[in-house]
């Protein structure tokens, strides 16, 4: 099916997400996730979003906010709070041609979505031959005071799931150029964002509606000779914190981010 690009104004007034950049261009984590998801549902009319909150709320940390007014109601859609359901009805509607990206409103309630997602989703590509484009987003992790029913960390589930690509990045433009090439992708993809990034990293990230990472390789965030600290998500900020601190000791740390 040929990629197609929605004309401006098609459902809505608005011509950007309602996140802005700072004056010199920066941009939080939070932002260059809106971004990365503006500019592929612009891109491509076949992917749409569904989940808890998403729409009208503009979902639990604001990531969607504005979304419904500009690309509408059938493909910004709110759900109910049934995550099994989300994830079916996004294996779906990608069996069917489109690109959903799907969110939960804490990546803790992945769980209530399980079987679906490890026993027909993460398998339906590698046994019929058809692609299924689906992107599973979710807040992950602790350190942000959300409770034990909302600081888990799912991945390690995931990363052991056979049909999954599993996405943790660190850094916003790293989130961006991922996101945009999980969307892309023909197979399942789960997109964790750590909460605790969403606006203590800022940096200049490319506006180039093309921008892209992809999917599979490593970054090395640090170079050093003494030792290597492999990361990923929060910790990989963490780790070059640290780093920089022995630094001062005349050790030479590298770090890698394992994206």
């Amino acid at each position: 099916m040929a990629t197609k690009t929605l004309e401006a104004g098609a459902a809505g007034h608005g011509a950007e997400p309602r996140g802005k950049r700072t004056d010199a261009g920066e941009a939080t984590y939070l932002i260059a996730i809106a971004e990365a998801l503006w500019e592929e549902m612009e891109r491509d009319e076949r992917v749409y979003m569904l989940g808890e909150d998403i729409g009208a709320y503009g979902g639990a940390f604001k990531v969607t906010e504005g979304f419904i007014e500009r690309f509408g109601p059938e493909r910004v859609m709110d759900t109910p709070i049934a995550e099994e359901t989300i994830v079916g009805m996004a294996l779906g509607s990608a069996m069917e041609g489109l690109r959903p990206v799907a969110e939960f409103q804490y990546a803790d309630f992945m769980s209530s979505g399980f079987d679906e997602i490890v026993t027909a989703l993460a398998r339906y590509h590698y046994r019929s031959g058809v692609p299924t484009p689906v992107v599973l987003r979710g807040p992950s992790g602790g350190g942000v005071r959300a409770s034990s029913f909302h600081s888990f960390n799912p991945e390690p589930w995931f990363a052991h799931t056979p049909g999954l690509k599993v996405l943790c990045p660190a850094f916003p433009s790293d989130a961006k150029g991922l996101l945009k090439s999980a969307i892309r992708d023909d197979n399942p993809v789960v997109f964790l964002e750590h909460k605790w990034i969403y606006r203590r990293i800022k940096e200049v990230v490319s506006e180039d509606p093309d921008f892209l990472i992809p999917l599979g390789s490593a970054d090395v965030k640090r170079v050093g000779s003494d030792v290597s600290v492999i990361s990923y998500g929060m910790m990989a900020d963490q780790a070059i914190e640290a780093a920089e601190y022995v630094a001062q000791e005349g050790i030479d740390v590298e770090v890698v981010d394992l994206r």
